[in-house]
């Protein structure tokens, strides 16, 4: 059975005349004929009766035909959707991202690309560096927002956001809780907890090479992976945590209730560049789509001015707002 036989099939269908469907396909009588004795054959079932005065379907080239329809019209679907996937226009398209990035990058580009291309699926996973460049690795993510960009060939990447600076994150009862902040000097002798190094490279890079800049060496007590774990920790513990302002601020850090308070560090200020990264040779068209639709940090009218304040929601940057 092929595909132009159905078609065929159906204009005959419609025509009830040999003739007239013939010239609508452009072919012979005779070769419309053996078009219709194929399909025949190959289903094994008579699907048109004709005379010399009259041309009709079967009843089982009545039913034949509806299937053959929608057969048809699958065929022209799938078409049209692979059409489209091929061009960017449809899909789907997994993009992991941080905080920053959702704050302050997803919600303009998602309105951009639901406007420009709403035939693509967009899903959305939030995970820390490491495990989005995993995912990037193994297929399961086509784009990445993290902080810093990979070096390794097999990823492009684009730069985002500048200096999402980071802050000292320590209990209530800590020495520096009320403290507006703090030279990372300071950090000398303290004892800290800190995430593995493979879930967030360019921030556990961020934070060593401050302590490079201040001539001083980390004393690294405790590891813990999760944001939310760190807090906890520091909130029974004499230890100090790290994590980026826009993480301090959505976890309530300093609030009431809240056993952390986040305190500002100077001298330097650690800060961290977002990126998004995409594999090197990548397949999916909808990957370029949707990069047209962020504004990188370099565009006319890029995401907003790359100070410290950007990340507290217009409050200004004082002690109160981030503790």
């Amino acid at each position: 059975m092929e595909i132009r036989h159905l078609v065929s099939f159906i204009t005959i269908a419609e025509e009830l005349h040999f003739g007239r469907a013939a010239q609508r396909l452009h072919l012979t009588q005779p070769s419309l004929s053996a078009q219709l004795q194929k399909l025949e054959k190959s289903l094994g079932v008579q699907l048109v009766a004709r005379n010399s005065h009259e041309v009709r379907l079967t009843p089982a080239g009545r039913e034949f035909e509806l299937q053959a329809r929608q057969i048809v019209a699958h065929l022209d679907r799938a078409a049209r959707v692979a059409k489209a996937t091929a061009e960017g226009r449809a899909g789907t398209l997994n993009i992991g991202y941080n905080l920053p990035a959702s704050r302050h990058v997803l919600p303009d580009t998602l309105v951009r690309m639901t406007e420009r291309h709403p035939d693509v699926v967009v899903s959305l996973w939030e995970k820390r560096t490491g495990p989005q460049l995993a995912g990037l690795s193994d297929g399961s993510l086509d784009i990445a927002m993290v902080y810093g960009h990979p070096s390794t060939s097999d990823f492009r990447y684009r730069k985002l956001l500048h200096r999402v600076p980071l802050v000292a994150v320590v209990g209530r009862r800590h020495r520096w809780a009320d403290r507006p902040g703090v030279p990372f000097a300071e950090l000398q002798g303290q004892e800290c907890v800190l995430f593995q190094r493979e879930q967030c490279p360019a921030m556990y890079d961020a934070i060593f090479r401050a302590a490079a800049q201040s001539r001083i060496s980390l004393s690294v007590a405790h590891h813990a992976d999760d944001p939310g774990a760190t807090a906890h920790m520091v909130s029974v513990r004499p230890l100090v945590g790290f994590a980026s302002l826009p993480r301090a601020i959505s976890m309530g850090m300093g609030s009431p209730g809240s056993g952390s308070v986040a305190v500002k560090l100077s001298d330097p200020v650690p800060t961290l560049d977002l990126y998004a990264v995409w594999r090197a040779e990548e397949t999916n068209p909808a990957v370029a789509a949707f990069l047209d639709c962020v504004e990188s940090a370099d565009s006319p009218d890029p995401v907003p001015s790359p100070e410290p304040t950007q990340f507290d929601d217009a409050r200004p940057m004082t002690a109160a707002a981030i503790r």
